[in-house]
């Protein structure tokens, strides 16, 4: 049976499996070196290519496809701030003799969410994965607009305090810097998100409130420019459920004072997302 290797590059995991017409046959994940450097990083990618293409009884890959953050073409990956990679060119993340694409991980998820997930009905949604960085994917009267050099999207980055804190991309002020699940674990001394919205001292509150307050500014302003009729809120901190996004529709609201807010909701396919769109990637091989 013919299907394609995927591999979704996290910060903080990486999801590979295989996958065939948008079902999941076989699938795994494996922590990302992040602290290690670039270099560690695409050496991880690359053995994870390779394991996951080795002979499988009944199973033929017949391309890779990878969904990387940052800056990317289908033939490099141009930038990360996550990573700290700069033009890495698509061959040095396998050593398979495979037709490979990389893609935006957060536009691949996107295109799955279009394709099996809560987007599916809606013609123009903005999907926002929150993990250990922010993006977003935008479906534009039902298809993916990825701007003029094809890197639309990279809200995590714009800027919802002026000067404020100091963001991993060399900027103030960044969305991220407020409400990655990253960010909000760092400024709370926690390992994860999850770890303060189970707290409730004042510092954990203080940190959550400032991190919804921030994407509801983002939001508004995404709202006010590109009209859309649905949020998709997914990656990890979308596992927090209504603990985030109620406060959120809430917050939202508030800062459209003459137009109704888009409906905020939580990703249907949840941590497969990216796995789903790396293999849409690999269909274009």
């Amino acid at each position: 049976m013919e299907c394609v290797v995927a591999v979704d590059v996290g910060g903080t995991f990486m999801k590979g499996g295989l996958v065939r017409d948008g079902a999941i046959l076989y699938a795994e994940r494996r922590p990302t070196p992040r602290t290690e450097g670039p270099a560690a990083v695409i050496a991880a990618i690359s053995a994870f290519v390779t394991e996951l293409a080795a002979p499988r009884e009944g199973l033929r890959p017949t391309s890779v496809g990878l969904a990387v953050p940052g800056l990317v073409t289908p033939t490099h990956a141009v930038f990360s701030a996550a990573f700290g990679w700069r033009d890495v060119p698509a061959a040095a993340f396998t050593d398979v003799s495979l037709p490979v694409v990389l893609g935006h991980d957060v536009r691949s998820a996107g295109a799955a969410e279009l394709a099996y997930g809560a987007a599916r009905a809606e013609p123009d949604v903005l999907y926002l994965p929150i993990g250990t960085g922010i993006a977003g994917a935008l479906a534009l009267d039902g298809a993916l607009y990825g701007g003029a050099a094809g890197w639309a999207g990279q809200i995590g980055h714009v800027p919802v305090h002026p000067d404020g804190l100091p963001c991993a991309c060399g900027q103030r002020g960044c969305l991220a810097a407020y409400a990655s699940a990253s960010s909000i674990a760092a400024r709370c001394g926690e390992s994860s998100a999850e770890a303060v919205l189970s707290r409730t001292d004042e510092v954990a509150r203080r940190v959550w409130d400032e991190a919804v307050e921030a994407l509801a500014l983002a939001l508004a302003t995404a709202t006010l420019l590109l009209d859309p009729a649905l949020v998709v809120i997914g990656g990890g901190l979308a596992q927090a459920g209504e603990a985030l996004v109620g406060p959120l529709r809430t917050r939202l609201a508030a800062r459209l004072a003459f137009r109704r807010p888009p409906r905020v909701e939580v990703s249907a396919l949840g941590p497969q997302a990216g796995l789903l769109g790396a293999a849409l990637l690999a269909t274009t091989a």
